[in-house]
């Protein structure tokens, strides 16, 4: 049987998908299974043994349906359920299903605060597209494979001081009402009380620097942010046989240094990930990772928390503005960003 599944975006999504595929493999009878994404998720993919084609949007959704059409499918598994992919199943005309995104009950959530849904995970949704062809969970959760090469050699890579073990905190997120503040990200690594390693884009590297320079120079990143040593002082304290007092926090901003497989890597390495929701935080989850997960203006009752794997959400429950949207927005539509600001990091 051959199998197209569909997701167009994004990092962690795709990565969610990923026990369908694995499971459509396996469990169907001769499976042959492609993928169909956008050109930039492609590496995602390409390395999943479990996909045997990758398929790309490059041109007009004329041009892949034609595509797509040549390979004769036999059933369209849709986990990404837009207009889009929508159209693309009426035009290849082969049988299909699509998950189910709760869209009513999210509006429900964010615009009136009523809370109706599931206490399903997105994964297990992602499962049910699949279940007309006799796909089950096999409880092994997510998958993610680095490709040859892109492994990180860490005593290559990293400081001496980081070679006996490190935090990985992934402190980008696509939307600023997902990311915590630079001064709250200063005062979570002084309480992590062990060396972080500072994980994110291109983009992120600015604030990384700033997180960087506090702990080398604290006076002159007091300056640069508006904050004082008193303000980070920290509140709890995470335990470990390696830590380090709050004034000796070591940070290595790698942010914008690594590809995302090599993020990956140091994620994989890290005895700890802390992270946004985010990608990264999907990508530890399938390294079978100890989380602590940071949530603002979304909530893990969206069903997007980190699958199967032992983590910690720090979040400020209970605050009426929160959730106020299912993605995020460039900046808090209430002007005070208590989702973040708010957030209590005792970490004992």
């Amino acid at each position: 049987m051959k199998i197209l599944v569909l997701r167009f975006s994004s990092i962690g999504d795709i990565v969610l998908t990923t026990p369908v595929v694995r499971a459509l493999k396996r469990q169907v009878p001769g499976a042959v299974v492609h993928y169909c994404t956008k050109p930039a998720y492609r590496g995602l993919l390409e390395a999943n043994p479990y996909v045997d084609k990758v398929h790309t949007l490059t041109g007009t959704l004329g041009e892949l349906v034609k595509e797509l059409k040549a390979e004769r499918f036999d059933f369209v598994v849709d986990l990404h359920h837009n207009l889009r992919t929508s159209l693309l199943k009426l035009r290849l005309g082969v049988p299909g299903a699509s998950f189910d995104k709760l869209n009513w009950r999210k509006w429900l959530k964010v615009n009136l605060k009523w809370d109706v849904l599931p206490r399903v995970h997105i994964v297990q949704r992602y499962l049910q597209a699949a279940a007309p062809l006799g796909v089950r969970d096999d409880g092994q959760g997510l998958d993610y494979f680095i490709p040859p090469g892109q492994e990180i050699d860490v005593p290559a890579t990293l400081p001496p001081a980081f070679q006996g073990g490190y935090v990985a905190f992934a402190i980008g997120a696509q939307h600023a009402t997902k990311r915590l503040p630079v001064e709250r990200i200063i005062e979570l690594c002084g309480q992590l009380r062990r060396p972080v390693v500072l994980l994110g884009g291109p983009e992120d590297e600015s604030t990384g620097h700033v997180v960087e320079l506090h702990f080398e120079h604290a006076p002159n990143a007091a300056q640069a942010t508006g904050i004082t040593p008193a303000d980070l002082s920290p509140r709890a304290h995470y335990h470990d046989k390696n830590a380090l007092p709050p004034t000796q926090t070591l940070i290595y901003n790698a942010c914008g240094r690594f590809s995302l497989h090599q993020s990956a890597s140091l994620v994989r390495q890290a005895q700890l990930v802390v992270s946004h929701d985010t990608g990264l935080m999907h990508i530890a989850a399938a390294f079978r990772k100890e989380i602590i997960s940071v949530w603002g203006n979304t909530v893990p009752e969206f069903g997007m928390y980190p699958f199967r794997t032992e983590f910690r959400a720090l979040e400020v429950e209970g605050l009426g503005c929160r959730p106020c949207s299912k993605i995020g927005y460039e900046k808090c539509p209430q002007g005070h960003f208590r989702c973040m600001r708010d957030i209590r990091f005792d970490l004992e």
